[in-house]
């Protein structure tokens, strides 16, 4: 990485690692030092598609308020919350739509995140909300 906006692997930025490693005060602290929020690795995920990976709960919810955009979709369409019900995981997707993640959204391939749902929990979960 160069600077708080380089790049290193996969044209990840510190914002994107720190969210994956579920590092709290390096996310503070480059948020702090107001780093770009709607970066993109080479897949087109952000920060908070990486904090959903590790099932990062609190980063997702702070990189949310923060600003980075919780709708945002990468290089197949797919959203955070089309992840999260496509990988089964149920916290985080209750997380993404408490956070009032947009179910309407569709892939490129026109597949919603109901329509990617993994387990009867997150099929629930997108059908109550």
């Amino acid at each position: 990485f160069v600077g708080p906006d380089g790049r290193g692997a996969h044209g990840n930025t510190p914002l994107m690692v720190a969210a994956w490693r579920a590092a709290a005060p390096i996310v503070e602290a480059l948020l702090a030092h107001g780093v770009l929020l709607d970066a993109v690795n080479s897949d087109g995920n952000n920060a908070l598609w990486l904090a959903c990976v590790n099932g990062n709960l609190q980063g997702i919810e702070r990189l949310a308020k923060a600003g980075v955009p919780i709708n945002h979709a990468n290089t197949t369409g797919a959203t955070s919350l089309m992840y999260a019900a496509s990988s089964g995981k149920t916290d985080v997707l209750r997380t993404l739509l408490l956070l009032n993640a947009d179910q309407s959204l569709r892939t490129q391939d026109d597949f919603s995140a109901l329509d990617m749902a993994a387990n009867i929990d997150c099929l629930q979960l997108l059908r109550k909300h």
